[in-house]
Parts: structure tokens; sequence; C-alpha cells
């Protein structure tokens, strides 16, 4: 790749875009300003000299500056905002401070660049992440309405909750004052209509599967226990391409299933996960390794999704409930807390994942 004759830092907002042009040559940095609008901004990096090499932070805007800019013949660097350098002691921040931030960490080599999304990726990452935010209502407006019930005193005692028996027990709930009752309805059609919501995007998402870019990789995926289609779905929508990753542990460390660390001269400390990169797959890899408690087995339900898939996918699938439920069986004896153990065999899952999607 050409070196670049002009570098640009952009500090992007949604109405206002401030950019840093940096003449590499000369050493010139001059500021402009303009509107959000991700059109106008390629337009202005597109007429600077060529090459031209462009940074701005990952942010609510989202990609389509990157995409236009790609679109146009200009590299762009997407930077994560969590690994920018930036000076303790600096306590001054404006938009312009920012854009000339972006463009001397570019020119010295120091973003790190997250991957850019095409554009139908990105509307199924929303997709999925559309349906996990329901999901996350629902279980607040079902602890809303629970919580309601147990300060006047009524319990469920017939089985679990939120099953069919329980909802037909609920419609019988009658509570004493009508403000209360009141609240209790809002609260159970509250809950219905999320419900509906949920089961409406879950058919949309399993609709658009064999089309989308990861059927293959979801296939794979739905070989390991604790993995059905809509967490291999969420897996890939936060993850993308599994293959950018050399090894497992790379993978494991874009969760942020890894420990931080503080080594010192001759004493290495290790700490909590650094719970960088996505928290939702981060998640969906936790509530996966609860599975592996109960020993290694083959039901029906994961009998049908590994039907018709490669011999190698489910052999990995098979390691993979030995080795964990291993990790779980160990550490049980050394009397860990069970959050901590999932977490670390949610860290051994992603390197299965990883495994599991490499298979040719």
């Amino acid at each position: 790749m050409a070196k670049a004759k002009t570098l640009v830092g952009l500090d992007v907002h949604a109405t206002k875009i401030v950019a840093a042009v940096l003449d590499a040559e000369t050493g010139q940095l001059q500021t402009f300003s303009m509107s959000g609008e991700s059109t106008t901004a390629a337009a202005f990096c597109a007429g600077l000299p060529r090459p031209v090499r462009v940074a701005y932070e990952a942010g609510p805007t989202g990609y389509g500056l990157a995409r236009e800019l790609a679109r146009r013949g200009i590299e762009c660097v997407v930077a994560a905002p969590s690994k920018i350098p930036r000076a303790s002691g600096d306590r001054v921040k404006t938009d312009r401070r920012d854009a000339e931030h972006l463009v001397r960490l570019l020119l010295a080599g120091k973003l790190h660049a997250v991957r850019v999304p095409g554009a139908e990726e990105e509307a199924l990452r929303d997709l999925v992440r559309a349906r996990d935010a329901v999901r996350m209502d629902l279980m607040r407006a079902r602890h809303r309405l629970s919580k309601l019930l147990l300060r006047h005193g009524i319990r469920f005692d017939d089985g679990h909750a939120w099953t069919d028996r329980h909802r037909q027990w609920l419609a019988t709930v009658t509570l004493e004052w009508p403000a209360a009752h009141s609240t209790l309805l809002d609260a159970r059609g509250a809950i219905d209509a999320l419900a509906h919501r949920r089961d409406g995007l879950e058919r949309e998402i399993v609709a658009l599967l064999p089309a989308c870019p990861w059927a293959v990789q979801v296939g794979r995926l739905r070989c390991l226990r604790g993995v059905d289609t809509l967490t291999a779905v969420g897996l890939c929508a936060e993850i993308g391409d599994f293959e950018r990753f050399a090894h497992a542990e790379q993978l494991m460390s874009y969760v942020g299933l890894v420990p931080s660390e503080s080594t010192t001269g001759q004493q290495r400390r290790l700490g909590s996960i650094t719970k960088t990169g996505s928290g939702h797959a981060r998640r969906l890899l936790v509530e996966a390794s609860w599975h592996y408690r109960a020993r290694p087995s083959i039901g029906r339900a994961l009998t049908d999704r590994q039907l018709d898939q490669p011999p190698e996918a489910i052999a990995i699938a098979w390691s993979a409930q030995r080795r964990l439920h291993r990790t779980w069986a160990r550490l049980e004896a050394r009397a860990k807390r069970r959050t901590i153990i999932a977490v670390a065999a949610a860290r051994e899952l992603a390197g299965f994942a990883w495994a599991i999607t490499q298979i040719e």
C-alpha cells in the first residue's frame, strides 16, 4: 500500500464533523468543520491530495461513513474508542482537539481498527440486537410483576414460573385494591406485548437465516451443546468473520474473556476478565457454558441440530462437552463460585467455537 500523502482525523457527530487534515510531507495541520452527512465528509476527503488515509472513532453514527469512503477508494480506519491512548493530565476536550489527536495517532500507527461490517451484515446485527433488547425488557417486566405479587403475599407454588400453567394461574389472580389490580393488569399486558414482539423478531431471524452470510457458520456452531439457532446467530452477528482470528486465544481476548494482568518485576498478578469487545457475545457464551455442568450426552435436540453437519464439527462438539464438563467438575471440587466457573468455561467454549468454524 502506498504511503499516504494526506492524513485526516474526523471527530464525527450526528450534526457536525470536524476534520483535522495533516500533510504528511510538510507537517502542516489544518482543521475544517462541515455537516454531519457522510457523503459530505467523504467528498471532502476525496478532494484532498491522494493517497489519503482517514480515521474516526467508532460510535453511534455507525459505519456508513467508512463504507462511503471505501466506495471512493479511500482507506479508512474506524478506531476502537476504548483503545485510544489519552494523557491522564489532559483535561481539555473539544472537537478540534479530538480530531487533531486522532490524526496524530493515525500518523504514529497507534490506532486499533475495528472491523467494518457490510451493510447487510450490519442490518442483520441490528435485528439480532433488537431481539436481545426486547428479551431484556421482557425479563424486567416479568420481575416487576413477580415483585408486585410478592408485596401482596401471593406466590406461585405449582411448578416453574412463566410456563403455560403459570400464565393460566396469573389470569385468575385478583388484587384487593383497584389501583393494585390495575397495576397488575398493566404488567400482564406489557408482558404479553413484549413476548409477542420477541416471538416475531425470532421468527424473522430464523426466516432470514438461509440467505444470510453466516448460514454455514451458524450450522457449525449449532453442533455445540448450549448453542441453539438464536445463540449461534447472535455470536455470528457480534463476531463476524471467525477466520480473521489466527488462533483461538485471539477470539477469547476479542470477547473479553481473558483475565486482566498486572505484572511488575518478578510479581505477576491476574485479575478479573477484561470485558472488552462485545458484551452481547460474551453473555451468550457465558449462558451457553452453564449447559456443560451436566455430564456429556447427546439428546434429541442436539442430534437434530447436528444432522447433516460434517463429522469433524460433531467431533469438536463432543470434545467440547468432555473438556468443559471436566472444567466444571474440577473447579467445583475447589469450591469456586459457579459464576466464576461459568466464565472460565465460556472462555474455553469460545476456543471451541473458533475451532468449529474453521472446518472447510
